[in-house]
């Protein structure tokens, strides 16, 4: 019985532990199969192979120090008493008793078990720091250098790191060897019960804990060397970076205490040697005083009696440096600054001179028109439209601005009784096709003029879609197979569906029954490995969701939270920009700090998947790589587009094969290179502050900016960047630009407006133009009440929703035109139980005129004259007696003073005849029952 209880326990955690080790072996397996296959073996095993030396290193060093220096104060507690135990008094009461107790044994077993929980967990802790050590082997310099040590910058976002990693590591291994040491020199039975540390220390243990705590204090030694060049991301002052009392007080009080704990370094060392241990301990208590008086009493009295009363010329210089790196830190030195007139001086030639400005006016708003896409174009229930995107394309000759969205498939809308593994495995296993529109032209109807549209693809221009299927997409979150014996739903096609059998070169070959055997254990499924439908043609796909596949095969960028598809060469392929970061630059203001500080930053930089990109303090960015994925086989690419990026050349030292150069990019994939939103959002927060270049009108906060608010669904938001094709001032042609208007920190009126290019040679260069200062410029708010005050607009606003539809006003759109600002603002009405907007009417603001007509030409022709010079009176409602509209208001008003009064029966008379002024206008434009 004892035999076989003695097995079960040995067999039992041994089977245990092969379990979860053939789990791990045979995932890596898979892991290695996926990465050749997508053709990044040498990221996976670079990865792979120092994070078992970090793991194995850390594992093995502390297992043989930890167990080393327990056995050195066993051995110096025990010396010459033969057989070592722990506890020497336990174990004789229990022989004395006639008890058998193994105490020895029991505190060895638990001894070697703490020793290895602390090396697995040191080692799983360190596994991650592969990136550090790489990171500083290959180090790069960024050419310039930090005010106060004149160290490379360079330094800090890489060599640093893995000082301060070998500070915490070093610590926690001593820390623990030489707790450890210390109790089992405690538990010794031959000290007496009055015992104090002055007796273990002048005992047999005394050489051992010396050296230990020796080198605890070189490692307290090291740690504030390295606080001297963390004052660089001190937060407590009046900017982040160090301010004067970090310089000229906590800059010394770490530097004299370096010194002081190397000193008492010292003396710990020499007192192995001698019987005294009192020189040691008084420089223990002078450092402890030292420490209060030079870090905690000196610093504070230098602030508020030299700093505080002279606080702007004593931190001037130190304003100065926060301004300058962070503006470097996030690009923003290199803003174009140049003043933009806004005249009201545009006209009908001026407009003609500008067409694809004009032309490319974005009338539909992503929101509304993704519903509408939805209702239109989703066909069948399992498809499903993430997002719309925008982009811009030459079609049949006009470079144009459209917006276009992947109909993906999502199995979980399949119905339940379908939703079989066969199903969602092998058959359902990709999207089909997109839809394509302009932004700026509407049906009859008021639905979009759709460019490329149903199943299979149809397309209007001269953009074709030659491979339409969808494998790797935004919603593609489950592993499939394809290549099995049984064939793949296409598309449906009338009654009956479409049926093809995959042909790509995506996912992992699947030839053996090894091959099955491994995916089954790795998945925990068992169909995988006793289904009939496998052939030796197979493959699995899997890590189809965009972001997750980029992500895993290079989890130390950050990707940017917006995917967006493009037709290039006649297939669909999605491009992602990706970020380099670092939260070591120094002086460099954090994002996170910026945010903290700011409720504007809630509007444009919360919500979606941003919050990945600024997780961590960090206070640096780059968008140095596009990468481009293929929608039908997964091939990724990656592509370096800002190679005088330090942090991107070390991981190209790191990974040489991973990144394709510059100007080896397709010219017909960098067509479709935009620049940034989630970027441009970060940027267009720190230059709310970080425009400000003068250190006096910083300090002073005079000159703050913030985020226009507009009116969207009843309720005011933060106005958000948006993409339009425009010619800038002095420009010879029109470009695509990302553009977003500042207003003053408390008004309401323009200030400037940031721009980012997205074409060719331009690409990625900031401008901003700024109003003059002296004049009245309408911000987006003013525009949005001057709107409100309309009583033309006003009283059509509310004839639409007394007919049972919901108004939408659009994006408030700030169109530059040759030193102008043109507004619009699209309007849509959608039934209150419907989810099918419509485009009904386009607002447009100009100077002192507001109108709002069917079309934006219309509009414009109401306040600037028709292509005849002819100019044509505004009117709200086109086509629409306006006596009618005036009655119909007249009468509602009415109404609701008789309900107010509690007069039913005028009430009722009122509703009565308001009923029958709706029904002639009704009859008159057909809205009324449309919406309705």
């Amino acid at each position: 019985m004892r035999l076989r209880q003695k097995c079960l326990t040995t067999i039992i955690p041994i089977a245990a532990i092969a379990l979860l080790l053939s789990k791990f072996l045979v995932h890596i397996l898979t892991e290695s199969w996926w990465f050749e296959a997508i053709g990044f073996s040498e990221v996976f095993w670079t990865r792979l192979t120092w994070q078992i030396l970090v793991w194995a290193a850390t594992f093995v060093l502390y297992s043989l120090f930890l167990w080393g220096n327990y056995r050195i104060a066993r051995y110096q507690r025990h010396k010459g008493k033969g057989r070592l135990v722990l506890v020497d008094r336990t174990v004789r009461a229990a022989d004395a008793s006639g008890l058998k107790v193994y105490a020895g044994k029991i505190a060895n077993y638990a001894v070697l078990g703490l020793i290895f929980f602390l090396s697995i967990s040191a080692a799983s802790i360190s596994s991650p720091s592969w990136e550090t050590i790489l990171k500083f082997l290959n180090a790069t310099n960024f050419g310039s250098s930090d005010p106060i040590f004149q160290q490379d910058i360079g330094f800090y976002c890489f060599i640093m790191p893995l000082y301060e990693g070998m500070r915490n590591w070093l610590g926690a291994l001593f820390g623990c060897a030489a707790i450890a040491s210390a109790l089992v020199y405690g538990f010794d039975s031959t000290i007496p019960p009055q015992w104090n540390w002055q007796n273990v220390l002048t005992g047999r243990g005394k050489l051992h804990l010396s050296l230990l705590l020796a080198a605890i204090a070189a490692i307290f030694c090291f740690d504030f060397w390295l606080k001297r060049y963390e004052l660089l991301y001190s937060a407590g002052g009046i900017v982040f970076g160090a301010g004067y009392t970090d310089v000229h007080a906590k800059l010394f009080a770490y530097s004299a205490l370096s010194v002081l704990l190397s000193i008492v370094a010292f003396l710990l060392a020499l007192s192995a040697w001698q019987r005294s241990f009192r020189l040691p301990m008084l420089g223990v208590g002078v450092t402890v005083i030292a420490l209060v008086t030079l870090d905690g009493i000196y610093p504070w009295f230098q602030q508020q009696f030299i700093v505080s009363p002279n606080e702007l010329a004593k931190e001037k210089p130190y304003i100065e440096h926060n301004i300058q790196f962070t503006q470097a830190a996030y690009r923003l030195s290199d803003v174009q600054r140049q003043s933009y007139a806004a005249e009201a001086k545009l006209n009908r030639q001026v407009l003609q001179n500008n067409q694809p400005t004009v032309r490319n006016v974005r009338l539909w708003d992503y929101r509304p028109l993704l519903s509408t896409y939805r209702q239109l174009q989703e066909i069948r229930l399992y498809y499903k439209f993430a997002g719309v995107d925008v982009d811009r394309y030459t079609l049949n000759g006009n470079y144009q601005q459209v917006m276009l969205t992947a109909r993906e498939l999502s199995f979980a809308k399949v119905p339940r009784e379908a939703q079989t593994w066969v199903n969602q495995r092998l058959k359902y296993t990709h999207g089909y096709g997109l839809v394509m529109s302009p932004v700026n032209q509407i049906t009859s109807d008021g639905l979009p003029e759709l460019y490329i549209k149903d199943i299979p693809p149809s397309s209007s221009v001269d953009v074709q879609v030659s491979q339409p299927a969808i494998y790797y997409g935004e919603e593609t979150d489950a592993y499939i197979f394809t290549g099995t014996s049984t064939p793949e739903f296409d598309y449906p096609l009338g009654d009956a569906n479409a049926f093809t059998h995959y042909n790509g070169a995506g996912g992992v070959p699947m030839p053996s029954i090894w091959h099955r055997l491994a995916y089954a254990y790795d998945l925990g499924n068992i169909e995988v490995l006793i289904s009939n439908y496998f052939t030796d043609r197979s493959r699995i796909h899997y890590y189809r969701q965009i972001k997750e596949r980029v992500e895993h095969i290079a989890p130390f960028l950050r990707f940017d939270s917006d995917p967006y598809p493009a037709v290039i060469n006649g297939k669909l392929m999605w491009l992602v920009d990706a970020y380099t970061v670092s939260d070591r630059y120094p002086y460099s203001e954090p994002i996170a700090r910026s945010i903290s500080q700011s409720k504007d930053a809630e509007g444009i930089l919360k919500g979606g998947n941003l919050d990945r990109i600024l997780r961590g303090n960090i206070n640096y960015i780059r968008n140095s790589v596009k990468v481009v994925v293929d929608a039908y086989d997964g091939t990724v690419r990656f592509f370096a587009i800002d190679e005088t990026d330090p942090v991107l050349k070390t991981y190209g030292k790191i990974f040489p094969h991973l990144f394709e150069p510059r100007a080896g990019i397709p010219p017909e994939i960098k067509a479709h290179f935009r620049y940034p939103l989630d970027l441009f959002k970060i940027q267009s927060q720190m230059y709310l502050t970080y425009h400000m270049n003068d250190a006096e009108v910083f300090y002073n906060r005079e000159d703050l900016w913030r985020f226009p608010l507009q009116t969207y669904e009843g309720g005011e938001q933060m106005m958000e960047p948006y993409y339009a094709i425009v010619q800038l001032p002095n420009e010879p042609k029109e470009g695509f630009i990302l553009i977003l208007p500042f207003t003053p920190a408390n008004k309401d009126n323009a200030i400037a407006w940031l721009a980012a290019r997205s074409n060719g040679q331009e690409y990625g260069k900031l401008l901003l133009y700024e109003f003059p200062k002296q004049k009245l410029v309408y911000g987006p708010r003013q525009i949005e009440a001057r709107i409100d005050q309309d009583p033309t607009i006003s009283q059509q606003f509310t004839l639409w929703s007394q007919a049972g539809s919901k108004v939408i006003r659009g994006d408030l759109l700030v169109i530059p035109i040759a030193q102008s600002l043109l507004y619009a603002e699209p309007v849509y009405l959608r039934a209150e139980q419907g989810e099918l907007p419509e485009l009904k009417r386009v607002i447009v603001a100009y100077d002192k005129a507001v109108v709002m007509e069917e079309t934006l030409d219309k509009s414009l022709a109401a306040i600037f004259g028709s292509d005849r010079g002819e100019k044509e009176a505004p009117s709200p409602v086109t086509g629409v007696s306006s006596t009618l509209v005036k009655s119909a208001l007249e009468t509602y008003q009415k109404a609701q003073e008789a309900l107010r009064q509690g007069n039913w029966a005028e009430y009722g008379r009122y509703q009565q005849e308001l009923e029958g002024i709706l029904l002639k206008l009704n009859q008159e434009t057909g809205i009324g029952k449309k919406a309705g």
